[in-house]
């Protein structure tokens, strides 16, 4: 039996990215995953509640709300999809997770700054935070293979 990878929506090809984008990871690793039936999918923003499309937000760094670029507080959204996300990997013992590199929800390592002008800082999405805290490892999709070798550890 396969470890479980919790996995970004948007990476399998669903149409949940705030613009409406279709923007699936094509990489080998991701086909192998998906024939050994590893990935349980979320998109945090969706399941907290948000549309598609909807207005891009960002973590504001002066109170760690995230606002969206007219400055709607949509903090309560993004923290009921993390908290879903966080039920999932309980449920189905997920220990891994595969999460979208800057987003407000997903970004592991790097989110833009709150400005709305493309900066990026170093820091972690709601989701990607409130796994963390529950010792659950998170990846971005810059790092498919260090997730590998860590998944070829746990197996053997």
């Amino acid at each position: 039996m396969f470890d479980k990878i919790l996995i970004s929506r948007c990476f399998l090809g669903d149409n949940v990215r705030y613009n409406s984008k279709v923007v699936t990871l094509a990489h080998p690793l991701i086909k192998l995953w998906l024939q050994q039936n590893r990935f349980i999918g979320i998109c945090p923003e969706i399941s907290g509640g948000l549309a598609v499309p909807r207005e891009p937000a960002e973590i504001q760094h002066n109170s760690n709300e995230i606002i969206t670029k007219s400055g709607i507080n949509v903090s309560a959204q993004f923290n009921l999809g993390a908290q879903q996300a966080l039920t999932l990997c309980q449920q189905h013992n997920i220990r891994f997770a595969l999460l979208k590199e800057s987003s407000p929800s997903c970004g592991s390592m790097i989110i833009y700054d709150g400005s709305f002008t493309n900066n990026k800082v170093v820091g972690q999405g709601v989701t990607s935070k409130l796994l963390t805290q529950h010792n659950i490892n998170v990846f971005s999709e810059n790092q498919l293979e260090t997730l590998a070798k860590l998944l070829d550890k746990v197996q053997s």
